[in-house]
């Protein structure tokens, strides 16, 4: 395969990063659509543009500034992805989850990921946030893995199990700090869904995904879960709810990428706090070794 990605080309990257900065992240975070602002809050930064770091593909989207940011967050070593990478940039899903086992070969322990997302739960309004529970990865259902080829053994099993890889004990930490936050009216709990996008869903799409239990929708996530879950990382997911899904073929409202980016930012300081105090109450050793 063309796009296989051997464990040196994974280790080659680490190496240079490690070279380049002092930082020793146990922590990932990922940075979904509008909110590279949680790259902001890191302190004593270390930042390299995607096109500086060798093996790294580039981001092409609006809403993704396409850097590497090292940091402390509350004392803790993170890195963070300002701007991830998606199947329909034309990326293979190697190339999209490549900073994933980057991240492990540099010592993380826990990804955190968030994303913009359509809701298809009645119940949920524009501005919530919904911490993931669960997923449904329809590229992956249908044999799109980040996982096909051949598996590397130093990364993980050829078979990993995908049931509870939204860590438990860090979705209660994060109720409970939404309820002291006084922001618990407009968080929620749900079932997020990958489709491959880049087009928004049809109402039949739509209408099918509700059907199935999917609470959010959006075109990405999945695949860095998937890879972070081989590769034996705590993982926890926040999805911001940007916009209704149309259902009804009665309705004359449809949704954009700007209207998405907008919200983001409305609800860019919540999220922050949320993830900030987050990782300062993981349980991480971070003594570099």
């Amino acid at each position: 395969m063309k796009d296989q990605i051997c464990y040196d080309d994974y280790q080659k990257t680490a190496s240079w990063l490690l070279s380049q900065t002092q930082h020793r992240p146990k922590v990932a975070i990922i940075c979904g659509s509008g909110l590279g602002m949680l790259a902001d809050a890191l302190k004593c930064q270390d930042s390299f543009p995607y096109s500086d770091i060798p093996g790294f593909p580039q981001s092409t989207v609006q809403g993704h500034a396409g850097r590497l940011v090292f940091g402390e967050l509350k004392g803790k070593t993170c890195v963070c992805m300002q701007g991830r990478f998606h199947m329909y940039e034309g990326h293979s899903l190697c190339k999209t989850t490549f900073p994933v086992r980057v991240f492990k070969l540099l010592g993380v322990e826990t990804l955190i990921v968030t994303n913009a997302a359509g809701s298809l739960a009645d119940s949920y309004q524009v501005g919530d946030i919904m911490i993931i529970k669960d997923h449904i990865n329809f590229p992956g259902l249908a044999g799109l893995n980040p996982l096909n080829g051949p598996n590397d053994d130093k990364f993980g099993p050829r078979f990993p199990p995908m049931s509870g890889v939204y860590d438990k004990d860090l979705r209660k930490i994060a109720f409970d700090l939404c309820k002291s936050m006084g922001v618990s009216q407009f968080v929620q709990e749900g079932v997020y869904c990958m489709v491959g996008g880049p087009n928004f869903e049809s109402i039949a799409e739509a209408r099918l995904l509700h059907r199935l239990g999917v609470d959010a929708v959006g075109m990405s996530t999945a695949p860095e879960v998937v890879v972070a879950t081989h590769c034996g990382m705590r993982v926890f997911g926040l999805s911001l709810i940007t916009n209704k899904v149309v259902k009804s073929y009665n309705d004359t409202e449809s949704v954009n990428h700007e209207a998405v980016l907008e919200v983001s930012k409305l609800r860019s300081q919540t999220l922050q706090m949320l993830v900030t105090e987050l990782v300062s109450r993981m349980d991480i050793n971070n003594n570099t070794t």
